[in-house]
């Protein structure tokens, strides 16, 4: 249920107008502000990221991932900084890029004596793995190449291109003999380095051929829908004591399409999780987990009994059992996992659910199992992700689950060694700018280390407040964000609908919440039924129910902030992307008590969109098939309320939107320009779905302007509704 849309011409020419208005009234904006104050359009696009911190297998550095702002290209570059406390070395940027390369150096990780780190990046056409040495040096490439796996070139029914007049072999001349296949270069999905550096894993995707190239330049690039065979494989490689590679890569009879490795404790032993090409994502899961042998890795071992929903795991501290994440045996949608652990030297060995009944999500990565048995995981509870451990009994009764107080509300990337020497991990709290922290000890306080600065200065930032009411059956949660210069004045409220609908806010720090409350509004962000981090019957509760009691849930929360905060009734918005855009679909044409209403990549009709998203999996399991289930899908297709509406509407689509495509937003244009209601759509050129929210959020975009003009529309737009003169009717003209 994310979705999103293109554009009308007469729309990408005001996008191209307020391009240039967006320069020129920047330029005065770039300045730095020395007062205090909240972020301004201009401001959201020099926020840079912080991620993925790693700490070193002598616990002595930690290693992260900075990604520059929007307006410097959000490439992501690596650095580094001591753990040690007091030390006056400050954090170092280790990797820097060409131009041409757009995103930078990621993916990470140590080598197993902390001389060197590996990571990928692009130079040139291919994605490489680099070895950097940090004793010295220049990062260097791998020289990575197989043969091809698959040619469809050379393909029974395949169309060639013919040869060039000048290639036509003469009456007397000698044919050719057939040429070997040569190796190819190849582009790294991923890796990963055994703890002893003796074997490095690699997922690639089939490279492109020579005879394949020929035909994409003849332009004979017909796509057989589900036919796909370029896939995603898996080699390993022997390497040397200076990292270099010891002979070939050779290819792991894992079947494709692989999405991640990871090596046993003594490096004898890999699990890998996969998933069966061209049909996952339409017609349910397939993954499947196998376990390689280091010493045999042409007999890999599938385990049987790990569910089709795997996303990944770890194994434990003695290699003996594996970790992992999959759907609850529950009625939940998709993406509502538990914990299981698995003995994996039994062929007859079943998995033990350990988190079933918790209130709360658990992933398939960032686990880890510690010296005495336990598991340490994290797990989105309410508005907080927290990390947890996990002891286990005898029975499901024995296990115990408590949560690690780390000093935020929000902790994420969690990172240790092998030998569990310190811990590092990223610490955000809404108010709060985000922290990287390290801990001898797990349950010790973090202390801070230094890092490159993220925002521009001087900025204000509001923590929001835990509000809590009665909708129904359920007690609903909501982030409430107050001005704080408001005095005793009411405040305009904004109502901010999350994705999903399986989903969640979570209280972390937020520039675009703070960018909002710098125009003076009031912000609320509700967690209706059906959101992420609560229990199975919140979760499941909008269950062929969407824009039902979600959207009750929703109105309850305006309710109760109305009665119990200064908030003015007379201008009130709401807005919303992806489920949070089908949700404002659903407002439209429910009620009239606001003022303006956003959507972001909705979804307006189930039929339409069922048919032409990326995958219809998740929609599935709300409503079903919508052609066995006509009633309900259109019960719950915003669509469906369109006569009803009133409201001044804006439509923010991207529009190479393969999540929720560019139809479902102009199907809500055209309908509500029919039936008079004010409404304008605005469509960006290269946009999928989740890049166009990152950049509206004002987290980091290749897409330079795209989001400041996003937040220049939403601005304007509410501003216009709340002004005492009304937007004019879109209704045609009466004959």
């Amino acid at each position: 249920m994310l979705r999103f849309r293109p554009a009308l011409p007469l729309v990408c020419f005001a996008v191209a107008s307020s391009f240039l208005a967006a320069q020129s009234s920047s330029t005065a904006a770039v300045a730095p502000q020395t007062a205090p104050h909240f972020p301004t359009n201009e401001d959201l696009r020099h926020f840079k990221a912080l991620s993925a911190p790693l700490l070193s297998p002598d616990g002595k550095s930690v290693l992260f991932t900075v990604t520059h702002a929007t307006a410097d290209g959000a490439a992501s570059h690596l650095w580094i900084v001591p753990t040690a406390t007091g030390s006056t070395e400050k954090p170092r940027q280790l990797t820097f890029s060409p131009p041409a390369d757009k995103r930078g150096e990621h993916n990470a990780q140590w080598a197993p004596d902390s001389s060197a780190i590996f990571f990928l990046a692009k130079r040139g056409e291919h994605t490489q793995l680099f070895r950097l040495d940090l004793r010295g040096g220049e990062a260097s490439p791998y020289d990575l190449k197989i043969l091809p796996p698959v040619d469809v070139s050379k393909d029974k029914d395949a169309i060639n291109p013919p040869p060039a007049p000048d290639a036509v072999q003469k009456k007397d001349e000698k044919k050719p003999a057939d040429s070997k296949q040569q190796p190819v270069e190849i582009d790294v999905a991923g890796f990963s380095i055994s703890d002893d550096g003796r074997y490095l894993a690699l997922w690639v995707h089939d490279p492109e051929t020579p005879g394949e190239k020929k035909q994409k330049d003849a332009k004979i690039d017909a796509s057989w829908v589900n036919h796909e065979k370029h896939l995603t494989r898996l080699y390993v490689a022997a390497l040397k004591a200076d990292g270099a590679i010891d002979g070939d890569l050779k290819v792991i009879d894992v079947p494709p399409d692989v999405h991640g490795v990871v090596w046993s404790p003594a490096a004898d032993k890999l699990f890998v999780v996969a998933e069966a090409p061209n049909e996952a994502s339409d017609l349910g899961p397939a993954g499947t987990a196998w376990v390689v042998d280091a010493a045999a890795p042409a007999r890999p071992v599938k385990l049987e009994s790990v569910p089709a929903t795997v996303s990944g795991g770890n194994w434990n501290v003695s290699g003996s059992s594996i970790i992992f994440a999959a759907a609850t045996p529950d009625d939940a949608p998709p993406g509502y996992d538990d914990l299981y652990v698995l003995a994996t030297g039994s062929p007859d060995a079943r998995p033990r659910n350990l988190t079933r009944g918790f209130a709360g999500q658990f992933r398939g990565q960032g686990i880890f199992s510690t010296q005495d048995g336990g598991i340490i995981a994290p797990a989105a509870i309410g508005t907080r992700n927290a990390v947890v451990r996990i002891v286990m009994g005898l029975d499901r009764a024995g296990i115990q689950i408590d949560p690690i107080d780390l000093g935020a509300a929000v902790v994420s990337g969690l990172s240790t060694n092998r030998k569990q020497t310190g811990w590092v991990w990223l610490a955000d709290s809404g108010g709060h700018p985000m922290q990287l922290c390290y801990a001898a000890k797990l349950d010790d306080a973090c202390t801070v280390l230094p890092t490159t600065e993220l925002a521009p200065a001087n900025l204000r930032t509001v923590a929001p407040q835990l509000v809590h009411w009665k909708s129904g059956a359920f007690t609903i949660e909501g982030l409430l964000y107050l001005p704080p210069d408001s005095g005793s004045a009411k405040t305009p409220l904004v109502v901010d609908v999350h994705g999903g609908p399986f989903g969640a806010w979570e209280d972390r720090s937020d520039p675009f919440a703070d960018f909002l409350i710098g125009n003076g509004w009031a912000v609320l962000r509700p967690n209706p039924r059906g959101s992420s981090n609560y229990d199975i019957k919140f979760a499941a509760g909008n269950k062929n129910d969407l824009g039902g009691g979600d959207y009750q849930d929703v109105m309850a929360g305006v309710d109760y902030v109305l009665a119990h905060y200064p908030i003015d009734s007379t201008r009130m918005a709401l807005m919303g992307y992806s489920y949070g855009g089908e949700m404002a679909g659903f407002v439209e044409g429910k009620t009239d008590r606001f003022k303006a209403i956003i959507s972001g990549a909705p979804v307006i009709d189930q039929f339409s969109e069922y048919g032409t998203e990326g995958g219809s999996w998740y929609d599935r399991w709300y409503f079903g098939k919508p052609w066995e289930h006509m009633n309900d899908a259109w019960r719950q297709s915003p669509l469906a309320g369109a006569a009803h509406a009133k409201t001044p509407f804006l439509l923010i689509q991207g529009q190479s939107d393969t999540t929720d495509p560019l139809g479902q937003a102009e199907e809500m244009y055209r309908a509500l320009r029919q039936e008079g209601v004010p409404v304008e759509l605005v469509t960006y050129p290269r946009e999928n779905h989740g890049p166009l929210a990152i950049g509206m959020l004002g987290h980091p975009s290749p897409e330079p302007w795209h989001g400041f003009d996003v937040r220049q529309r939403i601005v304007s737009f509410i501003n216009s509704a709340f002004s005492p003169t009304p937007p004019p009717s879109t209704a045609p003209a009466k004959p």
